[in-house]
């Protein structure tokens, strides 16, 4: 039967104190019911009833009568019986954490992220992109940056460093105008450039070690549709060097430079004052306005992946040609959740076929 003129005033997400069960059972001892249990204590009476329910015991008792022993049994209410029922139950409450089930994927996860330097979403997009383990125990990239944040792997924060570096954009920023006039303006780079519509448009940048003269500087060069890295090591962060190297990518590239070289984007650095003059008969050059690095945020994303290996302020010189080379492999093959999990050079190879093909 309902009632509907229950006018308990039920304390919802108030569970039952150790206090309130010993009521519970002194009021039992005086024959109250449960209904006129939950009115005094101000509870729903359904929760009185469960809370019986589960704290009542069957004790055995022993009664002597004209010299004989009589064993029975009686069940009644034991507050303690009560209470250790719902530190019981309290244990199982909750989803239980998936790596709870099996290591597997927190080991997998470590390797990946101490020792190849992946990002946390990265790990877990390409477990489930390439169905390496079972979903039940892949988390999403929220939960596995609370696993790192308990200390649940071995990964720490201090190696995220991504995590670590990031800052808040400055809204208040106002564009400003070139005082450097080297070519075209990024105002002018067409609509399909800007929305990644179309393969073979890179942007170019420089990476410097020490900020010593004498100290090489690196010269980057991503393609903006696949993410796509070439890493050059100069001799210094001139204009002579940039060019030197411009020069003999175009000897390397050959008849496919065209192909894969199809605009450029630059900052309005002295070094690349002679990129518009040195290639506009083969491309587009465009140059960002200053102090906007958003502009060119593919490169900008791209450097943050080599000072995992080279941090600020650390010689370039150091480092081989051959070295350098590695870090543009690893770039090349680092899934990117941008490219759903696929890599970098997986997505060039196949921008390339797909252009052939049309050929």
């Amino acid at each position: 039967m309902t009632h509907s003129n229950d006018n308990t005033s039920a304390r919802k997400g108030k569970h039952l104190s150790y206090s309130e069960r010993s009521q519970i059972a002194i009021l039992k001892i005086e024959h109250y019911s449960n209904r006129q249990i939950a009115n005094v204590l101000d509870r729903v009476p359904q929760t009185i009833n469960n809370e019986i329910h589960r704290g009542t015991i069957t004790q055995l008792k022993r009664q002597k009568q004209n010299g004989k022993f009589y064993d029975y049994y009686t069940t009644c209410y034991d507050p303690d019986a009560g209470q250790a029922a719902y530190d019981r139950l309290r244990l199982n409450c909750g989803r239980r954490p998936k790596w709870a089930d099996t290591d597997a994927f927190i080991e997998w996860a470590d390797v990946k992220l101490l020792q190849e330097k992946w990002s946390p979403d990265v790990v877990v997009g390409f477990a489930l992109t390439h169905d390496l383990f079972e979903p039940a125990i892949i988390p999403c990239t929220t939960t596995l940056y609370g696993w790192i944040d308990k200390g649940i792997m071995r990964t720490t924060n201090m190696d995220l460093l991504e995590k670590l570096s990031r800052k808040p954009k400055d809204a208040s920023y106002r564009s400003r105008t070139n005082k450097r006039i080297l070519g075209q303006s990024i105002e002018q780079r067409p609509s399909e450039i800007d929305d990644r519509q179309t393969f073979g448009h890179r942007e170019i940048d420089t990476v410097v070690g020490n900020k010593v003269k004498t100290d090489p500087v690196l010269l980057t060069l991503v393609e903006r549709q696949t993410r796509f890295e070439i890493i050059l090591k100069l001799k210094g962060k001139d204009k002579e060097s940039v060019d030197q190297a411009i020069c003999q990518l175009r000897e390397r590239a050959g008849d496919t430079f065209s192909t894969v070289f199809k605009t450029i984007t630059s900052d309005n650095g002295s070094e690349f004052a002679g990129l518009h003059e040195a290639l506009q008969e083969t491309l587009d050059v465009y140059f960002s306005h200053p102090y906007a690095s958003w502009e060119r945020g593919t490169s900008e994303n791209q450097h943050k992946f080599i000072r995992r290996f080279i941090p600020k302020g650390k010689a370039i010189g150091p480092f081989s040609e051959t070295h350098c080379l590695r870090i543009q492999q690893w770039m090349n093959d680092y899934p990117r959740k941008i490219l759903g999990y696929q890599t970098p050079h997986t997505c060039f190879a196949k921008a390339l076929r797909s252009l052939s093909q049309v050929a």
